[in-house]
């Protein structure tokens, strides 16, 4: 078996006391691996690729929460529409009006995180906060436009550095950024309540600043083999 239970266990125990939750993060990994870890009790399952993400819901049990953690382009939006649970990196009105399209299409209502820059490398994903006001401001001028998703939190992915400090002052500013938004555009609303920050390196730092939600792939299942895709 290729999954680490004792580390599925370990991150299990550290998220407790924070109330988070563990998006399994399974891209590249085989159905097998997340039968297994389906197996010890684990429920919530992230993917990067839509057509590994299609295949892989079609022959897994019916009740996994699928997470799309990736950057999705609008064109493809339809083809998860009919049962993903929650889409991380929505990062344009645009993508936002597609997915509510497309969710009202199957009569459902698909949870989204607006996904905020928050690391130094550009070529990371994400709104600047300009960029953000403005879906915001957007979102809530019409929400007819906007009926079949609900904006359930906010999303970031840290720079990928040594430094802890870095990392901190990155994660604290989005979790007041996150505040900041909760009570502006959300009027504190209950649902508004995801903050998905920290991944395996990450993640403790991550729960320090008020992380609900880890995105954790390598501590569970090894490191990836991108040649075999």
């Amino acid at each position: 078996m290729a999954i680490n239970l004792e580390a599925y266990q370990q991150v299990l125990s550290r998220l407790k006391p924070f109330n988070a939750e563990l998006v399994a993060v399974s891209k590249t990994k085989p159905v097998a691996d997340i039968e297994a870890l389906y197996a010890a009790g684990q429920r919530i399952f992230g993917e990067n690729y839509v057509q590994e993400l299609t295949e892989k819901q079609a022959v897994l049990p019916a009740d996994i929460a699928w997470h799309f953690i990736g950057h999705l382009q609008s064109n493809k939006v339809k083809f998860i529409a009919p049962f993903v649970h929650t889409i991380h990196a929505v990062d344009s009105i645009k993508l936002l009006q597609e997915i509510s399209k497309q969710a009202a299409k199957h009569e459902r209502i698909i949870h989204c995180l607006l996904q905020v820059h928050i690391a130094a490398e550009e070529t990371k994903f994400g709104m600047d906060e300009q960029e953000l006001q403005q879906l915001l401001q957007t979102y809530t001028s019409n929400p007819f436009a906007f009926a079949s998703v609900r904006i359930a939190g906010m999303m970031g992915m840290a720079t990928n550095t040594s430094d802890e400090t870095q990392i901190h002052k990155e994660f604290h500013q989005l979790h007041q950024l996150f505040g900041s938004v909760k009570t502006t555009y959300f009027n504190n609303e209950a649902y508004f309540k995801e903050l998905s920050i920290g991944m395996s390196a990450d993640y403790s730092i991550a729960l320090q600043e008020g992380s609900t939600m880890v995105r954790i792939g390598s501590l569970l299942f090894g490191e990836r083999n991108y040649s075999q895709m």
